[in-house]
């Protein structure tokens, strides 16, 4: 009599939200100092984060070897961090990190929203007379700056390829390059809760609950209050945008850079309906008027 036999377990992929620090002081009393003040303004943002420490600043400048490893891994321990990884580490600093168990990690530039595709102009139509040619609006130019979260300057990344007018949507399958398609939530979002738009935009039709938290590549749009967290442009795209119906968020983030409400929003935005966007490095946050 044969028997299926059923694995105890799997084994797929999967992707893990964490953190870069990227450390620009091998010191380790200016680094605690600092750490502490932002771990005490983000609420529980860091809380059981896994982290990579980036050390390419310092291998490049020689102070890499000056890093006290043990004592760093110690101190994001205490603010319940885990590091799980290094970047940029050469020779011993390298070694010692392998023997704390840290994975040796490459660093990865954030990638801008897929291009759409150009669509091939219809020979019927190119030869419309000039008078009766409707003029298309200006191409958008967009460029992407990065923002680690425990710091607050913008690096500058090459500027994205100029975006053209999107193609419309084929019955049979996307054309390659093809941004992802938007995420639609049409529940309110409780308390624990977390929704990812990977690659593309996340629309929620009702409540974002303190406590719950959404994420995406592109941009956010809450048609009800939000009170929880958002993060949009959570693979670097600093072009992306925060809309709310309603203002209220414990935290915003846009491509890394971040504000909790320990500072009061403005009251012509709490509260009622605005956006979030970053200007360089610095974030706006504007009443949406109709």
């Amino acid at each position: 009599m044969n028997r299926t036999t059923t694995s105890p377990f799997d084994i797929k992929s999967a992707s893990i939200q964490g953190l870069s620090l990227v450390l620009r002081s091998a010191s380790l009393g200016v680094i605690e100092a600092d750490l502490a003040a932002r771990v005490a303004s983000a609420g529980d943002l860091f809380t059981n984060a896994p982290v990579l420490i980036n050390v390419a600043a310092l291998t490049a400048d020689g102070t890499a070897d000056k890093l006290e490893l043990t004592r760093l891994i110690n101190l994001l321990r205490r603010h319940t961090m885990r590091a799980v990884g290094i970047v940029g580490a050469k020779g011993l600093l390298l070694k010692q990190a392998q023997a704390l168990g840290l994975m040796e990690e490459e660093e990865v530039q954030p990638r801008p929203r897929p291009r759409p595709a150009v669509p091939e102009p219809d020979p019927a139509q190119a030869s419309v007379p000039a008078a009766n040619a409707v003029a298309a609006p200006p191409a958008l130019a967009a460029s992407v700056a990065t923002a680690d979260l425990f710091g607050d300057t913008a690096v500058a990344a090459p500027p994205m390829a100029t975006l053209a007018p999107e193609p419309a949507a084929s019955a049979t399958s996307a054309p390659e390059g093809q941004t992802a398609p938007t995420r639609v939530i049409d529940r309110p979002l409780r308390s624990g809760q977390r929704v990812y738009a990977r690659g593309g935009d996340l629309v929620v039709l009702g409540l974002v609950s303190h406590g719950a938290e959404v994420i995406a590549d592109g941009n956010i749009h809450v048609y009800g209050p939000l009170r929880g967290r958002a993060i949009a442009g959570a693979n670097g795209d600093a072009e992306a945008r925060i809309f709310a119906a309603a203002m209220e968020p414990e935290l915003i983030s846009i491509a890394g850079t971040y504000r909790t409400t320990d500072k009061p929003l403005a009251d012509d935005v709490l509260g009622k309906p605005a956006q979030v966007r970053l200007d360089g490095d610095k974030m706006l946050i504007e009443p949406l008027k109709s």
